[in-house]
């Protein structure tokens, strides 16, 4: 079927047919239903292709995302999938490591031809290299690295989500909460952020925050988790919760308790930050911070859409921080939860 063809059935222009295939809102309803009706009986389907070849784009967005095999960015990934192809658009994924140079290689590599705009997380890059996002294509930033770039920047609430968590913990009667994922010595980034939120808890309690309670890993990784869960265990220092600063490293806490038939949560509560979907598999189910990755994945294709489309070509850079939720499971509250 061919536009011509509805266009004949409606009784209308192929102008008009096209006005309702894209979206123009200024038509009459009953010519727009009559248009409706047409493509509805005929069959018609519209040719993206050609459509974005007229445009002078491609259909593509780019997603670059630290590593996949953090279960967190491979959620976010299928989120951003999904709502693209909701979207009419398809999603180019690359994968960084976490390298700068990689990040760099990113905003100016040859890909960047292949696709109408990027939606870019990354981790090595700092506000020391805010130049470099002064690019020629539409962006939109996720994550805490790079604050106020020129860029649209969706981001989660980290310190007032950690500060919740730490508070979810307090309010079951414990004290000797544990940190595991802390990063020494950084000022941006997700981990300072979520450590931050976990001091101003304690203090908010009256509690002096113990430096021997604050465990460092590297990578947040379930082994780097079950690593820092041992030093800290090995370190005979009083214990009652454990705060992951992500899921991964929860799990691999909760599997170091586990291992050593240490009772969760009667001896030692757990709760962890992403809401990845193992996290309501594990035994025992691991209660969790829920950031709002899907508001993260479908505001981030709206923003970059709008810019593509150049909707509103002059419209000042925008900072979107989303919901978020404690998401309580048996790591913290036993079979309560259930």
């Amino acid at each position: 079927m061919t536009m011509h063809e509805v266009a004949a059935r409606a009784g209308v222009s192929i102008k008009t047919v096209s006005n309702v295939v894209n979206g123009y809102q200024y038509i009459r309803p009953a010519t727009k239903e009559r248009v409706e009706a047409a493509i509805a009986d005929l069959g018609y389907q519209v040719n993206i292709s050609a459509r974005n070849l007229r445009r002078g784009r491609t259909g593509l967005i780019g997603l670059a995302v630290p590593e996949l095999s953090l279960p967190y960015f491979a959620e976010l990934a299928d989120s951003v999938i999904r709502a693209a192809e909701a979207r009419g658009l398809t999603v180019l994924i690359e994968q960084t490591g976490s390298v700068r140079e990689r990040e760099l290689e990113v905003l100016s590599g040859q890909r960047r031809h292949l696709t109408d705009g990027l939606i870019f997380s990354p981790l090595a890059l700092g506000p020391q290299d805010a130049a470099a996002l002064h690019v020629d294509f539409p962006m939109v930033l996720l994550g805490e690295r790079i604050f106020g770039g020129p860029a649209d920047h969706v981001t989660m609430n980290n310190v007032e989500a950690a500060r919740a968590a730490t508070q979810h913990l307090l309010d079951l009667g414990r004290r000797r909460i544990a940190v595991v994922g802390a990063h020494e010595g950084e000022t941006v980034g997700s981990a300072a952020l979520r450590v931050q939120g976990y001091r101003q808890a304690l203090e908010e309690a009256g509690l002096s925050v113990d430096p021997a309670l604050v465990g460092e890993a590297g990578l947040w990784h379930r082994a780097t988790g079950a690593d820092t869960m041992e030093r800290l265990l090995e370190s005979g220092v009083e214990i009652d919760a454990v705060f992951g600063l992500n899921d991964a490293l929860a799990l691999g806490a909760l599997h170091v308790l586990h291992a050593r038939r240490i009772d969760v949560p009667g001896q030692i509560a757990v709760i962890g930050f992403d809401d990845i979907e193992e996290t309501a598999y594990s035994s025992p189910t691991l209660t969790t911070v829920a950031p709002g990755r899907e508001q993260i994945a479908t505001t981030a294709v709206d923003l970059l859409l709008a810019r593509i489309q150049e909707v509103e070509p002059d419209k000042p850079f925008v900072q979107v921080v989303t919901d978020f939720e404690i998401v309580v499971r048996e790591s913290t509250v036993g079979e309560q939860a259930s």
